[in-house]
């Protein structure tokens, strides 16, 4: 049997499988994020350990950010300007690949998870989709015509500038880069910093999340009509309140004023935007997916 691996390499842990797809894990290990070269011989442990006696075909891994997705840069494959401390210019592909002797596919965490989502989860029946995660940061991914989406670097969807009235809210924004960019106004530490109590303790009826709801669907209105994705996948810690989707969706029809005429938005608002299939899983099972995607294309 053809198995593959996957890292998803978050900013507090990492998460390694083997597998084919979400019902066949052979197996699973997770372990705190501490310095690069203790977490990554963890990472070359576990596989070296997991792949003993079976035909593993290539690895893939859905990292944190910024990288270097340039195939023709000398540091492909590396975490480049990351405030994470100790990893900045950590070459996370080149060291696992000398270390482990198969195919590495490398990627963003959103991009990843994006497409786990539109192999196994909620967009499987699409051909292009956004994957948002909304929660400490605010980053998306998207699949466009089959395939993660690529370009100068790779999508910084959290750091679109938005309409922003200073007289409804006059909130500065978080963002040390942009301040009152979509992340800077809309992530769960922005929410904390304006009303002053973490966002899983806000009740139902409090006003920021119909403020949420609008800046989320001012985004989402941005990546229609730029990206035109047929699917809108909305994750993150943030978006576990599950009030917010009907808001956000009725904010998005609104915004949009029936100019995007396509009964995917104007029948179906509801399968258009809603939350991940794989939940907490879209991450390792998008390294998965990847594996698989970079060994068919290679």
């Amino acid at each position: 049997m053809k198995l593959f691996g996957a890292i998803e390499a978050g900013g507090t842990k990492f998460v390694c499988l083997v597998g084919t797809d979400p019902q066949h894990v052979q197996e699973e290990s997770r372990f705190p994020t501490t310095t690069p070269a203790e977490t990554l011989s963890q990472v070359v442990e576990f596989f070296k350990r997991a792949a003993s006696g079976r035909n593993l075909i290539s690895i893939g891994i859905g990292c944190f950010g910024p990288l270097d997705l340039d195939q023709q840069s000398p540091t492909f494959g590396s975490i480049t300007s990351t405030p994470k401390p100790g990893w900045a210019n950590t070459r996370i592909l080149t060291m696992l690949q000398n270390a482990l002797h198969v195919p590495v596919a490398i990627d963003t965490d959103v991009n990843a998870a994006a497409l786990a989502e539109y192999t196994w989860g909620a967009a499987q029946n699409v051909d292009s989709c956004i994957y948002l995660t909304i929660g400490t940061g605010i980053g998306g991914g998207g699949i466009i015509n089959n395939a993660p989406l690529h370009g100068l670097v790779h999508p910084e969807m959290g750091h679109i500038r938005l309409p922003h009235d200073r007289q409804t809210d006059p909130f500065e924004g978080i963002c040390p880069f942009h301040g009152d960019c979509f992340e800077g106004l809309a992530c769960g530490p922005a929410l904390q910093k304006r009303w002053g109590q973490p966002a899983e303790t806000l009740p139902e009826n409090h006003p920021a999340w119909e403020l949420e709801a609008h800046y989320i669907a001012l985004a989402l209105c941005d990546y229609i009509c730029t990206l035109s994705p047929k699917r809108i996948i909305l994750g993150g810690g943030v978006m576990q309140k599950q009030s917010l989707f009907p808001l956000i969706r009725k904010n998005v029809l609104q915004s949009l004023n029936g100019y995007v005429q396509s009964p995917e938005i104007l029948e179906n608002i509801d399968e258009y935007i809603q939350p991940p299939a794989l939940g907490s899983r879209a991450g390792v099972l998008g390294a998965l997916a990847l594996a698989q995607f970079g060994w068919e294309n290679s």
